[in-house]
């Protein structure tokens, strides 16, 4: 898949495609039906198929540390994107600028005058434009008007209830990750760069792989069973900390990764964790001997939970 930062990065190469624009945050199954439904339109039409997005997304830039915890970081969302068939992903830069344009003003800017689009899809609650005024019946004037496919996608309902990042968010708050799962249709993954931290789960007797997540609000705080990919051809069993360490009086969110039977070296590694259940919540540890003894009792529920060594 062919990442293009910024519009500026467009290319004459690039006019003639299909295309949608979302957050995609998580690429849930909803995004997923939206996907599948833009790759039918450009084998149609033999033509790349293109997803937009935002970089902050908008919620983001509006709302600083008050905005929805993101679902996952830009690396991870073009694997999956990539993984469900996507050729090309234009990520535009969400600032004041991008902000102000009228409905009016991205289509004709962006859609027409940048990619020359042959087709559009979009979901059914698709706003867009400065103070959210465009949708749907603008972008028909639109393709009444140039001439460019348009259709829509309808709600994709789990349990009668429709797949939403949103719901996503409150699952994994409430670590059901049965109902993750099938939001998702995927494991929910988190992925990074292992860096070096400050040694105090190896001192405990755990070692860990450290991730700095770059955020200071996360869907999911607490204990986890997972399994974690990129340490050679096999998942590999571990117990995973996401949150804030309160006993080093820490404030942006960590992901701490224990693997279980495993020494070798993985400073530097990509690493990707993959949350199976949850353990329990966070606790307020006041010293760290109190905290090594419960991480004892942790890595046996999480074991179990994973069948390893049973």
């Amino acid at each position: 898949m062919e990442v293009i930062r910024g519009a500026h990065n467009l290319r004459t190469a690039h006019r003639g495609c299909v295309a949608t624009i979302g957050n995609f945050d998580g690429v849930h199954r909803g995004h997923q039906a939206v996907i599948r439904k833009l790759l039918e339109l450009a084998a149609r039409s033999s033509l790349p198929a293109i997803v937009v997005v935002f970089e902050p997304q908008p919620a983001e830039f509006f709302g600083g540390a008050n905005a929805p915890a993101r679902l996952t970081n830009f690396r991870d969302k073009c694997a999956l994107l990539a993984q469900y068939g996507v050729d090309r992903l234009l990520v535009l830069r969400f600032n004041a600028q991008l902000a102000s344009l009228t409905a009016a003003e991205f289509i004709q800017q962006i859609l027409i005058e940048k990619l020359a689009i042959n087709g559009l899809i979009v979901g059914d609650d698709f706003k867009f434009g400065c103070d959210r005024g465009g949708d749907f019946s603008t972008l028909q004037r639109f393709a009444a008007k140039f001439a460019f496919t348009l259709d829509y996608t309808s709600s994709f309902l789990t349990n009668s209830e429709r797949a939403s990042s949103t719901r996503v968010r409150a699952a994994l708050h409430a670590g059901d990750f049965s109902e993750v799962n099938e939001l998702l249709g995927h494991s929910y993954r988190v992925s990074g760069i292992v860096v070096h931290g400050n040694k105090n789960g190896r001192a405990m007797g755990f070692p860990t792989a450290n991730l700095n997540l770059n955020r200071r609000r996360s869907p999911l705080q607490g204990i986890f069973a997972a399994q974690v990919n990129g340490l050679g051809p096999q998942l590999r069993p571990a117990i995973a900390y996401v949150g804030t360490r309160p006993i080093l009086g820490g404030e942006k969110f960590v992901l701490e990764v224990h693997l279980f039977d495993y020494a070798e070296d993985f400073y530097g590694r990509h690493i990707g964790v993959n949350f199976t259940h949850k353990v329990r919540d966070d606790l307020p540890f006041t010293d760290f001997d109190a905290l090594s003894r419960q991480i004892a009792l942790d890595c046996v529920i999480a074991k179990k939970l994973l069948g390893h060594g049973t």
